[in-house]
């Protein structure tokens, strides 16, 4: 856990994340550093777009409210142009989320 929170204090302070600055922040912290962990996690994160992820993360599901059924027609026909956008969408969101899992598996 160490190792993304590294990352994403270099990415707080708008510093590239590279294994050598991974590396100083571990050993600053006096953690004994594993350069396998830390160029897998350079690696990962390469792929995943930080700011995307911490929103993602932070967002809470909220159920609908519960509409009459009279209203839900319209919105119905209006939601097939959406539909193919929400589908790209989650699509983006689903390949994150399996690179973001590939990481949360190398740490444990």
């Amino acid at each position: 856990m160490e190792y993304v929170y590294a990352a994403l204090l270099l990415h707080y302070a708008k510093q590239p994340i590279t294994e050598d600055n991974v590396t100083k922040i571990l050993q600053s912290a006096g953690i004994q550093v594993d350069e396998v962990k830390v160029k897998a996690l350079v690696s990962a994160v390469k792929e995943v777009n930080i700011d995307e992820a911490i929103k993602t993360a932070a967002a809470l599901p909220v159920a609908a409210p519960s509409a009459a059924p009279q209203a839900a027609a319209p919105q119905a026909a209006e939601a097939k142009p959406a539909e193919a956008k929400a589908e790209e969408k989650k699509a983006e969101e689903k390949k994150e989320e399996e690179t973001l899992e590939s990481l949360a598996s190398l740490f444990g």
